[in-house]
This record gives C-alpha cells, sequence and structure tokens, in this order.
C-alpha cells in the first residue's frame, strides 16, 4: 500500500510537472516573439498568462541579481552596473504590454490580475533597492568614479543607479526599511484604485436625451455622434452625450439648453466625489499623507523635495515662481475674457451671472463675433487619417524618416492602426501603433508608451515599438473622424512623444528615449505643436474630408488671428491645477487633510474666479494620484518655455531647416536622458531659454 501511495504521488508530480511544462510553452512571454520585428502577439496572448510570466519575470531577475551578488570579482561598471541594467528583460516585457492593455483595453480581468501582481511588484523593486550587499557593490563602484574613465552616458547610468538605491530607501536602518516597504506596498495599491474609480466614474456618467428640442445649436456631426451612443447603450432614438471630451466639450460650445449644459460639466467636475463605493477623496488624502511619510523617512521636508530633486527645477521654490511668475497675468487675461463674454449675453438678453458651464458656449460666440470663426468651420478640414499623415509628414522633412503601414503586425483591437518606420534610405527605425477612440475599457487622455525601448545589447541595435494612445472625435453616422483643432494639437503633442522614443540613440534603456526628468519630456511633444499653426503645415494636411480641397487662405488667416484667443482661461485652468499638486505635495505633516476643504483653501489662495473650474479635481487628478507626475504637474509650462524658445530657432532659420533639426535630433530627441537636460539643450540652441517667447505666444505679453 505504501509503494503503491508513493507511485501515485509520483505519477501525479509527474503529470503536473508535465502541464506546467505545457503550460509553460504555450505561454507566449517565455519565447522570442516570433512576429515581424518582435513586436507583441496579441492574438495569442490570454489573461492567464499574465501572472505565471510576471512570477516568472520576478524569478529570473532575483537569480540574475543573485548572480551579481555571488561573482568572486571586486566590483565594477561591468559587472554591476552594466549587469544590473541588463536584468529583468522577461520581467520588462510582460509589464510593458500589461501596462499597455490596462491603460487603453481593460476590463475586470485585467483589473483583477493588477490588483494581484502589484503588491508583488511592489515588494519585487523593494527586494532589490533594499538589498544591503548589492547596494555595497553599487556604491563600490560610484565612489570610485571620478577613476573609472567612463564616457558620458555611462557616467549618468552610474549617478542615476546610485541615486535610485539611495532614493529607494538603502541607507535606511532596518526597522525604517520596514516601514519603507509597506509604504510603497499601500502606495501602489491606493494609486491603483484611484485610477479604477475615475474610469468607473468615467463611464458611469450618461446623460440621455429625450426630447429634440435639447439639441438646439448642436452642430449635426455632435449629433449624430449622440444618437449613435444612444444606439450603442440600446437607447436608439434618443442622445446621449458622456463626460468623455470629445462628446462633452462640443456640447459645452454649443447647446443652448443651458441646464444640460450645467449638467454635463457637473458630471465632469465631480467624478470621485459621490461619496459612493467610487468616491477618491479619502484616497487622494492618504496618498498625501503617505507621501509626506516616506519622503520624511528619506530625509526629505516635503515629498515635492523628494520628486524635484531630479528635475531641472530641483526644488518646490523654483516651481512656484515660475508659477507665481506666470500667475497674474494670465489671471488678469482671464478676467477680461470673462468680462467680455458677460458683455456679450448681457447684449443677448441674458440676466444671469456667467458659471463655469457657460465659459464654453459663450468663448465660442466671442470667437464668432471677433474672429469671424467657428470650430465647426475648421473640423472638415481635420480628417483624422490626414492630420496623422501631416504629423508623419513634418517628422519626415525634419528628420528624414518615412511611415509605412502594416497589415501584418497583430494588434490588440481592431480600431488600432500600425506603422514601420524608416529611414529614407530604407533601413528600419521602429514600430509605432497608434489608437485613437475613446471606448469604456481606456483610461481618459491621450499618453505616449512602449513595448519596447530603444537600446544597444553587445553592440546590437535593439529597435523602439512606441504606441500613442488619444480619445479623439469618432466617426459618426456616415461622417468620418473629423477632429477639433484642440485634437489636432493633441495628436501632434503624443506624436512628438513618440519621436523621442522612436529616434532614440542610446546605450541602456533605462536612459533611452523618454526616460528624461519629468519637466524635460514635454519639449519634445510641445514643439510638434507648433508646426501645427504654420500656414505652410497646415495647407500639407488640412483638406476637405469631401471634396479633397486644400483649407483657404482666409481660414488659415482666422486660424492666426484667434492664435491667442482664449489662452487666459486656458493658462489659469492649467496653472490653477499646478497649484494644486504642488499644495498637495508641499505638506509637511502626515495628518490626514479634509480633500475638499484642502483644494478649496488652495484654490481661494489663488484667487481663481469662480467661472473657470480648476482643470484637474483632486478625486480626478490621474496625473498626480496615478499617473506619476506628483509634484510634476507644472512641468508643461516648463517645458512650453523650453519649446517656445526653441521653436523661435526653427522660426528664425527656417521651419525645415536640416542643420536646426539635426542639432535637435542629435542633442534631445537621440540623447534621451543620458546627459543633464540643460546641457542637452543648451547645447542645441547654444543658450538657456528665456520666458519671453512663451509670454508672447500666449498673448500675456
Amino acid at each position: 500500500m505504501k509503494a503503491n501511495s508513493l507511485l501515485v504521488a509520483l505519477l501525479s508530480f509527474c503529470s503536473l510537472l508535465t502541464a506546467q511544462q505545457r503550460d509553460n510553452s504555450m505561454n507566449p512571454f517565455f519565447s522570442e516573439f516570433k512576429t515581424p520585428f518582435g513586436t507583441p502577439p496579441f492574438e495569442l496572448i490570454k489573461y492567464e498568462h499574465y501572472m505565471p510570466a510576471f512570477r516568472k519575470g520576478m524569478e529570473d531577475q532575483i537569480k540574475e541579481i543573485d548572480a551579481i551578488l555571488s561573482t568572486t570579482q571586486p566590483s565594477s561598471f561591468e559587472n554591476t552596473i552594466e549587469a544590473m541594467e541588463r536584468s529583468g528583460t522577461l520581467l520588462d516585457n510582460v509589464n510593458n504590454v500589461f501596462s499597455s492593455q490596462r491603460g487603453a483595453n481593460t476590463n475586470d480581468e485585467i483589473q483583477k490580475i493588477a490588483n494581484e501582481v502589484t503588491p508583488l511588484l511592489s515588494k519585487h523593486r523593494d527586494d532589490i533597492n533594499l538589498n544591503e550587499k548589492l547596494f555595497q557593490r553599487v556604491k563600490a563602484v560610484y565612489d570610485r568614479r571620478t577613476s573609472l574613465a567612463l564616457n558620458t552616458e555611462q557616467a549618468k547610468l552610474l549617478e542615476d543607479t546610485f541615486k535610485d538605491f539611495v532614493r529607494g530607501g538603502a541607507n535606511l536602518a532596518p526597522e525604517k526599511k520596514e516601514r519603507f516597504r509597506k509604504i510603497n506596498e499601500e502606495l501602489s495599491l491606493l494609486s491603483l484604485k484611484f485610477e479604477e474609480n475615475v474610469l468607473k466614474e468615467t463611464n458611469g456618467f450618461k446623460m440621455v436625451i429625450e426630447k429634440q428640442e435639447d439639441l438646439a445649436g448642436l452642430p449635426k456631426t455632435v449629433i449624430d455622434g449622440g444618437a449613435e451612443a444612444a444606439k450603442k447603450s440600446g437607447q436608439e432614438g434618443k442622445w446621449v452625450f458622456t463626460v468623455q471630451k470629445p462628446s462633452m466639450i462640443p456640447f459645452l460650445q454649443y447647446a443652448q439648453n443651458r441646464a444640460l449644459r450645467e449638467k454635463i460639466l457637473k458630471g465632469y467636475i465631480s467624478r470621485g466625489d459621490h461619496n459612493n463605493e467610487f468616491d477618491n477623496k479619502a484616497i487622494v488624502s492618504k496618498i498625501a499623507a503617505l507621501r509626506v511619510e516616506r519622503a520624511n523617512l528619506l530625509g526629505y521636508q516635503t515629498h515635492a523635495d523628494f520628486a524635484l530633486e531630479r528635475s531641472m527645477a530641483k526644488d518646490p521654490k523654483a516651481v512656484y515662481e515660475l508659477l507665481n511668475k506666470l500667475w497674474e497675468p494670465a489671471l488678469k487675461v482671464a478676467r477680461k475674457e470673462r468680462d467680455d463674454m458677460q458683455e456679450l449675453a448681457r447684449n443677448e438678453g441674458a440676466t444671469f451671472k456667467l458659471e463655469a458651464w457657460d465659459w464654453w458656449y459663450y468663448a465660442e460666440k466671442v470667437r464668432k463675433a471677433r474672429f469671424d470663426l467657428d470650430e465647426t468651420e475648421l473640423r472638415p478640414y481635420f480628417l483624422l487619417d490626414n492630420v496623422r499623415q501631416g504629423a508623419f509628414d513634418v517628422a519626415g522633412k525634419l528628420y528624414g524618416i518615412q511611415f509605412v503601414e502594416r497589415k501584418d503586425i497583430p494588434k490588440y483591437h481592431e480600431e488600432v492602426k500600425v506603422f514601420e518606420v524608416k529611414r529614407n534610405d530604407g533601413s528600419h527605425v521602429g514600430i509605432l501603433f497608434t489608437d485613437y477612440f475613446p471606448r469604456a475599457g481606456k483610461r481618459a487622455g491621450a499618453w505616449m508608451s512602449y513595448f519596447r525601448k530603444q537600446e544597444r545589447l553587445d553592440a546590437k541595435m535593439i529597435t523602439p515599438i512606441i504606441y500613442n494612445v488619444g480619445n479623439f472625435s469618432r466617426p459618426s453616422g456616415d461622417m468620418p473622424a473629423l477632429l477639433s483643432y484642440d485634437e489636432v494639437e493633441t495628436l501632434f503633442h503624443e506624436f512628438g512623444h513618440a519621436l523621442h522614443g522612436l529616434l532614440s540613440n542610446c546605450t541602456y534603456g533605462s536612459l533611452s528615449g523618454t526616460s528624461v526628468p519629468r519637466d524635460f519630456v514635454e519639449l519634445p511633444s510641445q514643439i510638434m505643436e507648433n508646426w501645427v499653426a504654420e500656414p505652410e503645415v497646415l495647407r500639407s494636411f488640412a483638406r476637405h474630408y469631401k471634396t479633397g480641397e486644400p483649407i483657404p487662405q482666409a481660414l488659415i488667416d482666422k486660424v492666426k488671428k484667434s492664435g491667442t484667443f482664449n489662452q487666459g482661461f486656458a493658462t489659469v485652468e492649467y496653472l490653477s491645477a499646478a497649484f494644486l499638486d504642488m499644495d498637495w505635495h508641499t505638506l509637511t505633516a502626515t495628518d490626514i487633510q479634509d480633500a475638499s476643504a484642502f483644494e478649496a483653501k488652495s484654490l481661494s489662495a489663488i484667487n481663481l474666479i469662480p467661472e473657470i473650474v480648476v482643470r484637474y479635481r483632486s478625486p480626478y487628478f490621474s496625473h498626480i494620484f496615478s499617473g506619476g507626475y506628483s509634484s510634476g504637474y507644472y512641468s508643461y509650462i516648463w517645458a512650453e518655455v523650453l519649446d517656445a524658445d526653441a521653436f523661435q530657432l526653427f522660426k528664425e532659420k527656417g521651419l525645415f531647416d536640416q542643420a536646426t533639426a539635426t542639432s535637435f535630433r542629435e542633442n534631445i530627441l537621440e540623447k534621451g536622458g543620458s546627459d543633464d537636460a540643460m546641457k542637452l539643450y543648451e547645447k542645441f540652441r547654444g543658450k538657456k531659454p528665456t520666458i519671453e517667447p512663451l509670454l508672447k505666444k500666449r498673448g500675456l505679453m
């Protein structure tokens, strides 16, 4: 009996092992992707593949770290710093694919996996950063850095690696390390919950309109979009509008029904603030408190001091100085804009005081009266495919590259398009995925990221696989996807990030592409927006979707003349959010704040006028509570100082001047984070940036 039981157990174990081996062999993450250029084989990846791949990826990296620690050789740049850099390939691979789906194509299965893996990843990172023996090897190399004859990129990798350990708690006492771990785990789960709540709240709002008269003022394309949304939600014959911006903003601009404008705007600004299961106020307060505690453990007074140490700004004082320098001129212009709209409303017989839900509506009326320009005149010329090709053409003229659609590369959604990026001589640069339309499984906003970063392994170039995601106006009825002017700028903006990733030319992946300080990363993206408004560029891609006729010069002139229109609003709306971010992260105490009261006090301190709502209220401020921009939302305006100053050189030398474009490519786009950001900028520009071009660009002089 005993022998039989042993035999049964052995057979059972062998069967289990065989099943596990079979599962492993079927998991696409456990072998090289057999797809063009090693793109993810989305048709083969199943939900059940993620967790085994995550676990094996973490196990493999720990083995790689153990191999570094077991060597009998003294610490060197090669056997410690470079060896660490090359570790974790499988983990990076699965995490990059999973993160893309969690952001752009999520569902309950993905969210379940995220909740399971997030604390494991937090522990894994801490296991490496808090490994005392590993830190001592890194420190031994760092202490000898001046005698190692490292090149600029190697020196930067060494410095960053050492600082990552110190900032990751390596110098903490054992009992503080344990608390540090717990804080990191709790923060990772809170951020995940915050993001899930925002998505649920965004998807949960639907404004259903049943009466035709309630659509008064709306363009046909907007009405058709509402009808299509209603049909998809099983309410054919009605109209549905959501708080996704392609649905909400046109409604706010044109709907004559003031009560419905109020309803949809309040639906947007109250997300995460309903005292329900998706309420984010307590999460926000807890995240802020934990960040203070973690910063204090590491020896920083505030989270902002910790976060900004490796930025161009360096400290909170510099950020506040920039924000304050812009705030008063912007607020002055915004008040004038408000007064102009109030006067127009009174002239039309309105007896009410303007509210936030009136701003877009009356701004459009003022734009029409002052510049004879209605945004509906522009949309027919901004067919999405043409706009994307326009961005491609600008990059082609600047950097000698071309984009060729590939239909043989697997996609994660039918609306995604894939392009091979080539040099003009036909050689391969990288792959770009574009995913532009809103859907229930996609978070709001627009972003760029990667399935694979550019790097060199044993002198072999590993080419990048980049993706752009947006939430632009989708086709509706018999109308194709026609973009607003703001959406055109956003497409160019995210494409600028994509170029930063695609044209990277670094040795180390952790320094390549967009791995730069937060307040520098927006330079390549924001400078691309400048080409949109240039008549030469507009004429090249802005063609009527029906006739193919280029945009008329008269319309281009109107766009140019209205270039600084409503910039008081845009700047104040943005800056108020940057102030709010900084206020949350310059807290010095770990007391739990009343999130609503804290936000109100922050906005009152800067005298935000009531007709403007802060761009992101705390309960849905995903940039800073789940998106990596904590203490960094200011970076858009910091980088805009750089981009306005940099584009001035293109204006002086020529929009497509090859010497200027080559310098921008070689000193900014190719270098990633391989050198100090200001040094890279000065190499391109020949001087430090000045703020005057930005003030002029925004009409705030």
